[in-house]
């Protein structure tokens, strides 16, 4: 098909129009770089004018900057170098400066005293460190040392001067405070004042930090061991002095509540001695100590005050000794150091506790004497006092913790005594029952005695109708019958006073098996006499059944014995033993239960062997009876637990919990009532 020229005219036209734009743009691109080169060149060379610029401000700063940094460091070397001269220079000039304050010595100005002991002390280590040979090395050494005996001189003269005896009344009040919660918050003893206890404190933190010392420790003890012994004895001479006056030892009130007139606490006395003793002057009264012309007991009207006195003192020293000692303790924890406290405490107290066990043993002593001389209302001194140590010997175990084997058991050793000798004083008076003498005396002269209550129309008195067949007409005469039956009647009342007697003897005793056994003995006494002597027969004519009462009151004396063993049983009766399956692995809970036997078990038999091997009982047959009694039951008990489970691994260590075979514990069995110990 074929343009038409106009059209393709028009055409060319539009395409040269065209080009002819495009080759304007092109030119103007071509401009556009050629100034940007112009530009770039420009550009790139005022960069590296700065460049250069640059590098010399550079090579001109750079060495002034190290030269100033040289500079700075040399400064801080002469600075340096210039407090290290002040400070070594200080070290030489530590002598004089502290000299006159050591010299004059730390009384008064603690604080500025221990500020220079400070200074000397780090002199001595720089010399030490940096100029061993040094002159001025031993200078502040002997000033150090002069130091610290100017400060172990005021640690004692500061414990001197200010420990003070604690009086009697105040000990009391603080005794008494045991019963009287309210007045046991107020009673404080203030062994130091506080500002002299902040001193002590420390200077004893000193001395073991710096000064290597533990000599003050001794100090210590000793002047605290001297004021506690002091207090004690202090509180005994009260007793006398106040007994002396006016028979009644007596504690003021509580100072901060104390009012115009002090008010009198009157001391609690043991009863029990006063009245076994009144049971003993009866007797005494009566000629019932067996001896031709009457009794070998003096009188004890004076005596048993005196008694009394040394009892009450002995028992309040023994509380104040705890009280004091608890806060002796409390004192001493502020003071030495925890790692030395127990030890010092034990030397602290050993004085005031080996007075109280001295004097114990003395009672012990004298009661074995009195003993010898069947003086009973002496021996009876004692109870009291023992029944106070059992109650008391909680506190002093727990007052007494940490302290050396020695110590602990000085208590228990006197408790053991003071039982061996009761025991042994009532088997003693078990052997010497005076009613019983008399009444064998009397079986001489039957006729003579029941005529003699008959002619004094004791008839009445023993409920003993008069029949008229028995009497004659004038009534003065008896026969021989109706005597008899009014001597039967005499001798069943004494019999009867006596067995009251002997239980209220029997009380004394806490342990209720003792109890048991001073009743078993002197009820078997006298069933032996009445049967020896024939007063049985005598008794019979009013009592028939009196031989087999006695017999009922042995027994049930037995039994009541045999019931102290069921603490040592009851730990491996078979109602309280756990039940296992044989073959199964045992439980935790079941391996301790099973050592809880065991243990208990051990223990219960040690402590009852050891205490009844102190007691006696004279009669061979029942000795041999009731022991043989008691060696079948425990060993039949011990027998089957042991059979059940002694192989059964409760433990890896069997031999800490079966520590005796069935054999062994019979035979500690047949050494209790050992008459010998």
């Amino acid at each position: 098909m074929m343009i038409p020229p106009q059209e393709a005219s028009a055409r060319r036209r539009e395409i040269e129009d065209k080009l002819k734009q495009e080759e304007e743009t092109l030119s103007f691109i071509r401009d556009s770089l050629e100034k940007s080169d112009q530009l770039t060149k420009n550009m790139v060379s005022i960069l590296s004018s700065f460049e250069s610029r640059l590098m010399k401000l550079e090579n001109s700063i750079i060495p002034v900057h190290k030269q100033t940094e040289n500079l700075q460091r040399l400064q801080e070397n002469v600075e340096k170098t210039l407090s290290c001269l002040d400070h070594v220079i200080s070290y030489y000039h530590v002598a004089s400066d502290t000299e006159k304050i050591i010299r004059e010595g730390p009384t008064g100005r603690l604080e500025e005293y221990l500020g220079s002991m400070a200074k000397i002390q780090k002199a001595v280590e720089y010399f030490q460190d940096n100029s061993p040979d040094s002159p001025e090395l031993n200078k502040v050494k002997l000033l150090f040392e002069r130091g610290k005996e100017s400060l172990e001189s005021e640690f004692r003269s500061l414990m001197t001067r200010h420990s003070k005896v604690v009086s009697p009344v105040l000990i009391l009040d603080l005794i008494s405070g045991d019963d009287d919660l309210e007045a046991q918050e107020d009673v404080a003893l203030e062994h130091l004042p506080e500002s002299v206890l902040q001193d002590v404190i420390r200077i004893s933190r000193w001395l073991v930090e710096y000064g290597r010392n533990q000599d003050f420790m001794n100090v210590y003890y000793q002047i605290r061991s001297s004021q506690l012994d002091r207090s004690i004895k202090g509180l005994k001479e009260h007793f006398h002095k106040s007994s002396s006056s006016s028979g009644v030892p007596y504690s003021p009130a509580i100072p901060n509540k104390r009012k115009d007139t002090p008010t009198k606490k009157p001391v609690k006395r043991p009863g029990t001695i006063r009245k076994a003793q009144n049971l003993l002057k009866q007797y005494s009264q009566h000629g019932l100590d067996g001896k031709k012309g009457g009794s070998n007991l003096i009188p004890l009207e004076g005596r048993d005050d005196m008694l009394d006195v040394e009892t009450d003192a002995y028992i309040h020293c023994v509380s104040a000794f705890v009280k004091l000692a608890q806060s002796e303790y409390q004192l001493l924890a502020d003071i030495i150091p925890e790692h030395h406290q127990k030890k010092t405490f034990d030397s602290l107290i050993q004085d005031a506790l080996d007075g109280l066990m001295l004097e114990g043993e003395n009672i012990v002593s004298a009661a074995r004497k009195a003993v010898v001389r069947h003086d009973f209302s002496t021996v009876l001194t004692v109870f009291p006092i023992l029944r106070h140590l059992k109650q008391t010997k909680p506190e002093f175990d727990q007052v007494l913790q940490g302290t050396a084997a020695s110590t602990k058991n000085k208590l228990p050793g006197l408790i053991t005594s003071m039982e061996t000798i009761g025991a042994k004083a009532l088997e003693d008076f078990a052997d010497n029952i005076k009613a019983i003498l008399f009444l064998q005396q009397l079986l001489d002269f039957q006729e003579t005695a029941g005529a003699m209550l008959a002619s004094q129309v004791l008839g009445d008195t023993y409920n003993i109708p008069l029949d008229p067949r028995e009497t004659s007409s004038s009534a003065t005469s008896y026969s021989s019958e109706f005597s008899k039956r009014l001597l039967s009647t005499y001798i069943c009342k004494v019999l009867g006073n006596l067995q009251l007697n002997l239980l209220s003897k029997s009380k004394v005793y806490e342990d209720p098996a003792l109890s048991a056994i001073f009743l078993h003995n002197n009820y078997n006494y006298i069933l032996k006499s009445l049967e020896k002597s024939e007063l049985i027969q005598l008794v019979a004519v009013t009592q028939k059944t009196a031989e087999r009462s006695y017999r009922e009151h042995i027994e049930q004396q037995v039994q009541t014995y045999q019931r102290s063993w069921l603490k040592v049983t009851d730990y491996i009766a078979e109602k309280n033993l756990p039940v296992f399956q044989p073959g199964v692995k045992l439980r935790d809970k079941e391996r301790q239960i099973i050592k809880e036997r065991f243990k208990g078990f051990n223990d219960g038999l040690e402590e009852l062997c050891k205490i009844q091997k102190a007691w006696a009982i004279p009669d061979m047959e029942q000795r041999d009876r009731i022991r043989q009694a008691q060696k079948t039951i425990v060993k039949e008990t011990y027998g089957a637990f042991l059979q059940k489970f002694g192989s059964v691994p409760f433990t890896k260590n069997p031999e800490k919990y079966i520590k005796y075979g069935v054999e062994q514990v019979g035979d500690m069995i047949d050494r209790l009532f050992d008459t010998s110990a």
